[in-house]
């Protein structure tokens, strides 16, 4: 294992997409955890989904009463970013801030070049001029593309992406290695495995699912059902994220007296692909023992198999060997307690009568 290089204790961190369901409760769990610590956050709060989830998740945030400060704003707007760095001076700065999902980057291609690319260079460049500790940054998965190996490696060669989405988040990588040999930056990349829990975003799949199914539609099953997925609970990838934010890539000089890149990518996800059809079951179980749904739900006449859609891969697998060498840290929450305190939550959040 690798030993801490950074304390977080007294120190100002900055989280980007901080209203976000990553963001939000990575702050929750700083505040838990460190107790001398300043966290500043900036959000869009842009309407790609109900902009009340997100409200919600700040509500708990201030509702801790920690040296808390919140900023509405885009990563893509350069005076901002500039003058929060300049005010606040991160030593730690966590970039999740980022236009998500697969299918939607198909249609809007824009806002994933405004904050994927405009944005994430916006804080490499801020991070340039102000010397921070360690930048922590998200990536994807989605980095893997169709790759017929599993499980997927950080030694995999990433170059085919099958989405826009994709694509940015490995431009990403390239910009952070970049800047880390360049300006000796130290920067760490995550790629993030299907992330899921309470409070999440509605357009993944187990939340998209739950709000037709209590609505008495359809739901569609990809590829026949015939995908698997690395479902990764939020706490397992908060949990990985904190651990990672304290050791940065160590500066080293090379042979020609120049900075070898301070650079890393690990991937965090739960090394268990489930099968989308038993994913399904699982979850239509917990929402009837939640009260979502009622007892006698008829399941099979809301499902549909339909064919794969652009984008999609047919399945994720996350070798972690990595992080838990360098963190003796793997998650392992099973997807049953996962999609049980989702469903858990969801009964509370929306109530259990249909809408």
């Amino acid at each position: 294992m690798v030993e801490n290089n950074i304390s977080l204790e007294g120190k100002t961190i900055l989280v980007t997409g901080a209203a976000g369901f990553i963001g939000s409760n990575l702050v929750m769990r700083l505040f838990k955890e460190f107790n001398n610590i300043k966290v500043v956050g900036i959000d869009s709060m842009n309407e790609y989904y109900d902009v009340n989830l997100k409200k919600e998740r700040l509500s708990k945030i201030e509702a801790m009463d920690r040296d808390w400060t919140f900023i509405q704003d885009n990563i893509a707007n350069k005076a901002c970013i500039d003058s929060l760095f300049e005010e606040y001076k991160p030593s730690v700065v966590v970039n999740l801030a980022a236009q998500a999902g697969v299918r939607y980057s198909i249609t809007n291609p824009d806002a994933y070049i405004e904050s994927n690319l405009i944005g994430f260079y916006n804080i490499l460049e801020a991070c340039r001029h102000h010397a921070v500790e360690h930048l922590v940054y998200a990536s994807s998965s989605s980095v893997y593309g169709s790759n017929k190996k599993v499980p997927y490696s950080t030694d995999d060669k990433v170059d085919n992406p099958v989405s826009l989405y994709a694509a940015t988040k490995k431009s990403n990588e390239l910009l952070a290695h970049a800047y880390s040999k360049l300006y000796n930056i130290p920067s760490t990349g995550l790629r993030f495995f299907t992330v899921y829990g309470p409070a999440g975003r509605p357009d993944m799949a187990y939340f998209g699912f739950t709000n037709k199914l209590r609505e008495g539609k359809t739901i569609q099953i990809f590829n026949y059902g015939n995908c698997k997925r690395d479902f990764t609970y939020v706490d397992d990838i908060v949990e990985g994220v904190v651990r990672v934010m304290q050791h940065a890539p160590e500066k080293q000089t090379g042979e020609d007296g120049l900075p070898l890149p301070a650079y890393a990518v690990y991937n965090i996800g739960n090394s268990s692909p489930e099968n989308l059809l038993d994913f399904v079951t699982i979850l239509q179980e917990e929402l009837i023992a939640a009260g979502v749904l009622p007892a006698d739900y008829d399941f099979e006449a809301h499902k549909e198999l339909v064919p794969m859609q652009p984008g999609d891969v047919p399945v994720t697998f996350a070798d972690t060997t990595p992080l838990e060498r360098d963190f003796g840290f793997r998650p392992s929450t099973p997807l049953r307690l996962g999609l049980r305190a989702f469903a858990q939550w969801y009964a509370g959040y929306y109530g259990t009568k249909k809408r």
